[in-house]
């Protein structure tokens, strides 16, 4: 029995890896994206920007099924939240209201995600990162 299942898991992995999942990165229109100070889009580039952007550096793991589904669906989800690549196209208003659910989850230390930290060491704010982003945020 135990046989059956170990085997029967390994088929479903194995099949699981022939779905794809779309990483894609949408081109960058410079017009569109945030311009913001150096030591504020040093910060993001080195810890948010591989969810919110189009400038993802997609990680081998996200090649492997479960991880690929993972990772694309954070992507995804990240990308609409918020996306500096396309931050010129929402409203004045839906910046304001996205700048400030920023400020909470930087405050909170939701953000950079602890299971993409776990994995990207250098993405952590450290407490003057976070400072400056929450400064240029308000």
């Amino acid at each position: 029995m135990i046989k059956k299942i170990l085997i029967g898991a390994v088929v479903i992995l194995v099949a699981i890896q022939f779905i794809n999942v779309d990483k894609t990165n949408p081109p960058v229109d410079e017009t569109l994206t945030l311009k913001a100070p150096e030591e504020v889009m040093a910060v993001l580039k080195q810890s948010c920007f591989d969810c919110h952007s189009n400038e993802t550096k997609w990680p081998s793991y996200a090649d492997i099924a479960p991880m690929s589904f993972v990772v694309a669906d954070h992507v995804k989800d990240a990308r609409r939240a918020m996306n500096f690549s396309q931050w010129n196209l929402i409203t004045k208003e839906t910046k304001v209201l996205r700048l400030k659910r920023a400020i909470v989850t930087v405050k909170n230390g939701m953000m950079a995600l602890p299971s993409y930290v776990a994995a990207h060491e250098e993405a952590e704010l450290s407490p003057e990162d976070k400072n400056i982003l929450i400064n240029w945020f308000e």
